[in-house]
């Protein structure tokens, strides 16, 4: 097929440059999952985060994508694509420039937030532009554009972890955490230099004539796609919460969680590069099916591996479950549902991003904190944080800034806090880990720092292991429901993509 095709009014639509452009904007967002991650236990340490609230900012930046999605998707052949994307532009820049210069807590989640809304932006036009774009292939194409997804965290996985094995702690006045965010803006720069000042096409819908009102009874009244609704809320959930807590918990083990998240990426992008002939040998519902199985018995087999080679290959079999899922689930409303158009491919990413960002990241910060504390014993640690408490106060004449100084007083309190709790013999669930993770974070070189850390790290990896587990039971449903289906399209002669006539 030609590169090139003639737009509505005869104007040249250059097919594969808006593809490219399409697949660079992608990398953009698919590194604010790589930094977000491998940031996450700075920013605990800096800012005396808990788990529950470094989950809010990981959930924030998936949250705010429906919110964007949800707002301008359905407008899309309104405003048109190219706004859209110039719009995340703005955002982008707005985000990343929040977090690098937050304070505290909110200016940290408003960032994330303000990222997310760009992300939304970015998926919201180019889900429809690559449907539209290549109408006879769309779950080949739409899982060629998703190739850039895992790509991109590659890209921004090993720019942090070469950062941080470099011992890259600043440059230019900025800290290292501060740094990878900036990154994230080159390939925004990128894409708005290959397709911004392109044409655009109209979507395939509106090609075809259906009106808005009847993209909108076509998506909210047809049952397959409420059911596929529901179904990208869990598949979202099994593929995107345990990655962005990977880094963290891993790491707490003596495993490089972020090298785990690119080996992750590295494979997810091989398996999408290969998914015409996937589609060729499977049906897309036996693809969904397939993948259920493997991602729950691979993330299963992850919170419990030992030791760097088993994780690995844990890991092998979580990816190449995960890989397909979330361009599949468009590709297949986009073939099945195809008159619901920008409307149905909009809702389909808000509800997995809702489930991932609003429900699934927090709650497995909330495992992990209430399973992690039960890691600590009760007159070890105590001991521990009575050693911060009493030997904090004279490090803080070498402490280099009035910031670490702060930090440090911060930390000599919360401590003596949870000392007066436990004197009933219990400690405090979440005051106990942050006391640990502040003396981590003002003298990390520090005899009481490196025990502090000895004593917070196996809680943080069995609290973020079980987390691990309780996902993994929704592959189960997952299992169930695409199983159903896949007999259905062998029952019926076969999967169907259906054409609007």
């Amino acid at each position: 097929m030609a590169s090139n095709v003639a737009g509505g009014g005869m104007e040249v639509i250059k097919r594969d440059k808006l593809f490219r452009g399409s697949c660079t904007a992608l990398i953009a967002t698919a590194m604010t999952f790589a930094v977000l991650g491998s940031i996450m236990t700075p920013l605990k340490e800096q800012f005396l985060l808990t788990n529950e609230q470094a989950g809010f900012i990981g959930g924030a930046a998936l949250w705010g994508f429906p919110l964007s999605i949800l707002i301008f998707g359905p407008l899309c052949s309104v405003l048109g694509m190219r706004f859209l994307l110039r719009l995340a532009c703005v955002f982008f820049v707005g985000g990343v420039l929040l977090m690098v210069l937050a304070k505290d807590f909110w200016m940290l989640f408003f960032g994330a937030l303000t990222i997310a809304f760009a992300n939304g932006l970015v998926e919201g036009a180019c889900n429809p532009l690559v449907a539209t774009l290549f109408p006879d292939r769309k779950v080949e194409k739409l899982n060629g554009f998703h190739v850039w997804f895992p790509g991109g965290i590659v890209i921004g996985g090993l720019v942090c972890f070469f950062m941080d094995t470099n011992g890259v702690t600043h440059f230019a006045g900025l800290a290292s955490w501060q740094l990878k965010l900036c990154m994230i803006l080159l390939p925004v720069l990128a894409y708005a230099a290959i397709m911004l000042r392109e044409t655009f096409p109209v979507t395939e819908r509106a090609q075809s004539g259906v009106s808005f009102s009847g993209m909108f009874k076509e998506t909210l009244f047809r049952p397959l796609f409420l059911l596929l609704f529901l179904c990208m809320m869990l598949t979202a959930s099994v593929e995107l919460g345990p990655n962005r807590w990977i880094p963290s918990v891993l790491d707490a083990g003596g495993v490089s969680g972020m090298l785990v998240l690119v080996w992750t990426s590295v494979l997810m992008a091989i398996m999408r590069q290969s998914a015409g002939k996937v589609v060729a040998r499977l049906a897309p519902t036996g693809i969904l099916l397939g993948s259920a199985i493997l991602s729950g018995l691979g993330l299963l087999w992850l919170s419990y591996a030992q030791g760097g080679v088993m994780i690995f290959v844990a890991d092998t079999v979580f990816a190449v479950g995960i890989c397909y899922f979330w361009p599949t689930m468009l590709g297949v409303a986009a073939e099945r549902v195809p008159k619901g158009g920008e409307l149905a491919l909009a809702l389909l990413g808000a509800a997995g991003n809702i489930a991932v960002g609003l429900v699934t990241i927090p709650m497995m910060g909330t495992v992990a904190d209430y399973y992690g504390h039960e890691k600590f014993a009760v007159n070890e640690t105590r001991a521990v944080i009575q050693q911060v408490a009493d030997q904090l106060p004279g490090l803080k004449a070498n402490a280099k800034d009035a910031e670490l100084r702060t930090a440090i007083d911060e930390t000599v309190s919360l401590a003596n806090g949870v000392l007066a709790k436990a004197q009933s013999g219990a400690l405090p669930c979440k005051d106990t880990a942050n006391v640990l993770r502040g003396a981590i974070k003002c003298v990390p070189d520090s005899a009481i720092g490196k025990l502090a850390k000895a004593t917070l790290d196996p809680a943080e990896l069995f609290g973020g292991r079980t987390s691990f587990r309780w996902v993994s039971a929704l592959a189960v449903l997952l299992v169930i429901v695409f199983g159903a289906l896949y007999l259905s399209d062998v029952a019926t002669g076969g999967y169907k993509a259906q054409k609007i006539v």
